[in-house]
This record gives structure tokens, C-alpha cells and sequence, in this order.
């Protein structure tokens, strides 16, 4: 199966699909009321909903990272960590310049 190999690509693609996962996720949850462009609008133009929802949207790279780290697929684990970085970067850079 694809997502048990060690790889570096893989964990680029799984870092950068996790947090848009854990973004829908919290959308369908927290704001159903909303369509999901004003939940994107309000996101990143509301300087306390991009620290919240940005950090919670990252939990999921958090709970990857975990899984191939313990399992030892550290390739795997590097390209998480990578892509999580870049999003980390790119939320506080979001949060400085609203």
C-alpha cells in the first residue's frame, strides 16, 4: 500500500493535503452555517480565526507526523514536517500582514 512506504514525496503530498483536510473538517463543523467562500473570507481576514483555525487545521500534520514517526518512516515524517513548516510560515506571514 502507498502510505506504508518511507518516502520523502509521499509526506510532501500527505503535509500538504492534511491541513486543507483538517480545514473542510473544521468548516463542516464549527461553520455550517456559512458558505465555504465567507468561512475562507472571514478566515483570513479575522487576525484571531487565522491563529485558531490555522493551528487546527495543522493538527493533522501533527497526528501524520506522529503516526510515521513511531512507526519509523522518518522520510515520510521529513516531508510532513517540511510542508507544516512552510504552512506555519505562511500563517504567521497572514497574521503579520493583515
Amino acid at each position: 500500500m502507498m502510505l506504508t512506504k518511507d518516502d520523502q514525496r509521499l509526506g510532501l503530498i500527505l503535509g500538504f493535503v492534511g491541513p486543507l483536510l483538517g480545514l473542510v473538517l473544521l468548516y463542516s463543523w464549527k461553520f455550517p452555517s456559512y458558505t465555504f467562500v465567507e468561512f475562507l473570507d472571514n478566515f483570513i481576514h479575522e487576525n484571531r480565526l487565522i491563529t485558531s483555525i490555522g493551528s487546527l487545521s495543522l493538527l493533522v500534520n501533527a497526528i501524520l507526523f506522529t503516526i510515521y514517526v513511531n512507526t519509523e518512516r522518518d522520510r515520510t515524517a521529513r516531508g510532513i514536517f517540511i510542508v507544516t513548516l512552510c504552512y506555519g510560515v505562511g500563517i504567521l506571514l497572514l497574521k503579520l500582514f493583515n
